[in-house]
């Protein structure tokens, strides 16, 4: 009987490994697992076992993008508001947080600078750019200060 399960577990290995070839070495456990079941395929809590013993994973191929360089030469700037992003609908307008995130485009990518009021947590500025440079994020605060217009303090 140990035999029998030794020699569907050898079928069921080429099995696994034919579905991990066919998906470029992507898939894993879940994946491979699906695609089993999918096929009709019994192989239960099996495929998570097999597929480390043949030695395969799966793997995604993401690009990484480094999006923040800090220049050595800026200085440290204090923490004014103490790490507290707690909205406080009477507090409009003193307390901003910013953003960056990116945007892959047919023409690369795009970059988008955002500026928070943390108050209402509604979007008060923004900006975009096809750069990461430090008016990206200047331009944004530009039109935050322009459309709400905060007292100086």
């Amino acid at each position: 009987m140990h035999h029998g399960f030794l020699r569907c577990d050898a079928e069921l290995t080429e099995k696994i490994t034919a579905v991990h070839r066919a998906s470029r070495g992507t898939y894993g456990a879940p994946r491979v697992h699906a695609v089993l079941r999918r096929e009709a395929v019994q192989c239960g809590r099996r495929v998570a076992r097999l597929i480390r013993a043949a030695g395969l994973h799966g793997s995604h191929h993401r690009r990484r993008h480094r999006t923040t360089i800090p220049d050595p030469q800026a200085g440290a700037r204090p923490d004014l508001i103490g790490r507290d992003f707690t909205p406080d609908p009477a507090a409009l307008d003193t307390r901003w947080c910013g953003d960056i995130t990116y945007i892959p485009t047919g023409e690369g990518w795009l970059y988008l600078a955002t500026v928070i009021d943390i108050a209402s947590r509604r979007v008060v500025g923004w900006a975009t750019a096809d750069h990461l440079r430090t008016e990206l994020v200047a331009d944004a605060l530009k039109a935050a200060c322009q459309q709400r217009r905060p007292a100086r303090s």
